[in-house]
């Protein structure tokens, strides 16, 4: 599957402290270490509708990760898979009355779209469900042969399981006890309630065919694949394991990346899947969580055709920490445009305060667990630096444009 242009990335000199992420698994901030090629995965989109700022959030999190691994001087080999099989899409294509996959892919191209506007580095491999078919089936075959999965006794959906005790280290990734779990599940696409599964909790590898529902061959039947499968084939058979960051929201936590982490890891024998799980928080409108569901979405395409620059949509995303739940408010835009002007005026000047403590600063704190608040502080002293009239270096304000272009993902047009 095709992604979307990249956007190019000015070079800073010198290099910036070892990066530090919190780890969902092990509650705390660690260092990121990969070799030269940092591997990352993050849970793409279900193309039923468009992206709306939840989204956004989520995949300028993990554009801003990718830059500062490689402001250290890594390469990044980066995944993201597009569920372009799945029951939402299929329900919202009923209901328009429109082909499944036009659906898909007219929500995938607006996805582009946005990811293009918002100047999100795109994925080395970006693989929808469809074409991860064959791995998918070749993952519940092997699955099946190793006892780590079975299938329903129901003759006409012979439905193939994941055991939940398939793996000794079920749970280490979320964390959650079995009541949360069972929570969760049920919340999010489980099936707790099927007849003839041996746990409540075990997850959905291979549904059998079902009428008007589209399927494929597989040595189990036709069908099509569970959904956390199809990460734990595209995760495993481009990047290997364990891979340096598995990414997503917080309402990935479970069941998706716990199974995503346990059918990989029943798969290769792996102790983990990747070495950080990192998830940001959810975006709120009026007080709730935004969401499809509740129907409260503020989407980015929507922004972008009432004419929003998109660096101040990228720059509001960015004004809180990733891990906080925030709320999306009416003068989120306002506060970001005013301050994108702000340092547009200050880099255009013919002087400022000279750059260097500034990017330490913006560096220093991006390492520390991705602490944007911090770091747009630090530009926002400057800018009131310069723009008050101190510091007398002609090459500042290229500087400091280079460095948020760069690490921030932001032009200020210099």
């Amino acid at each position: 599957m095709q992604s979307w242009p990249t956007p190019a990335i000015p070079t800073l000199p010198g290099r910036g402290p070892q990066l530090r992420l919190h780890d969902t698994s092990d509650a705390q901030v660690r260092p990121v270490t990969p070799g030269q090629t940092a591997t990352m995965y993050v849970c793409g989109i279900t193309p039923y509708d468009a992206t709306h700022l939840g989204h956004a959030a989520t995949y300028v999190t993990f554009d801003l990760i990718n830059r500062v691994l490689r402001d250290l001087g890594h390469d990044v080999h980066y995944v993201q898979n597009v569920t372009d099989v799945d029951d939402p899409l299929f329900e919202r294509a009923e209901r328009d009355g429109v082909d499944w996959r036009d659906l898909g892919a007219r929500e995938t191209q607006l996805f582009r779209d946005d990811m293009t506007a918002l100047r999100v580095l795109p994925p080395r491999d970006y693989v929808g469900a469809v074409e991860s078919i064959g791995e998918v089936t070749d993952a519940v075959g092997r699955l099946l042969a190793s006892g780590a999965a079975y299938v329903v006794d129901d003759p006409q959906h012979p439905d193939v399981y994941f055991r939940t005790d398939a793996t000794t280290q079920f749970g280490y990734e979320s964390n959650y006890d079995r009541a949360t779990m069972a929570e969760f599940f049920a919340e999010r696409g489980g099936d707790p309630q099927r007849v003839g599964k041996r746990d409540p909790l075990d997850a959905l590898l291979w549904r059998a065919q079902r009428p008007g529902e589209p399927s494929w061959p597989s040595d189990q039947g036709p069908g099509r694949p569970g959904w956390h499968i199809e990460c734990a084939a595209i995760a495993v058979n481009r990047l290997g394991v364990p891979f340096d960051i598995q990414g997503g929201g917080s309402d990935l936590i479970f069941p998706h990346h716990e199974f995503s982490a346990a059918h990989a890891e029943a798969l290769t024998g792996a102790r983990r899947l990747a070495r950080h799980y990192v998830h940001t928080g959810m975006v709120g409108l009026d007080g709730e969580k935004m969401s499809k569901s509740r129907g409260n979405l503020v989407f980015v395409s929507r922004l972008l055709a009432d004419d929003v620059d998109p660096a101040a949509i990228r720059l509001a995303l960015i004004a809180d920490h990733y891990r906080s739940d925030r709320m999306w408010g009416d003068d989120s835009l306002s506060v970001a445009g005013a301050r994108l002007d702000r340092w547009r005026a200050a880099v255009a000047r013919a002087n400022g305060p000279a750059a260097q403590d500034t990017i330490a600063r913006v560096r220093q704190h991006l390492a520390d667990d991705l602490d944007t608040a911090k770091a747009i502080t630090a530009i926002d002293a400057w800018a009131g630096d310069a723009i008050g009239g101190l510091g007398s270096s002609p090459d500042a304000g290229r500087d400091i444009a280079v460095c948020v272009d760069a690490l921030l993902g932001i032009e200020l047009g210099r």
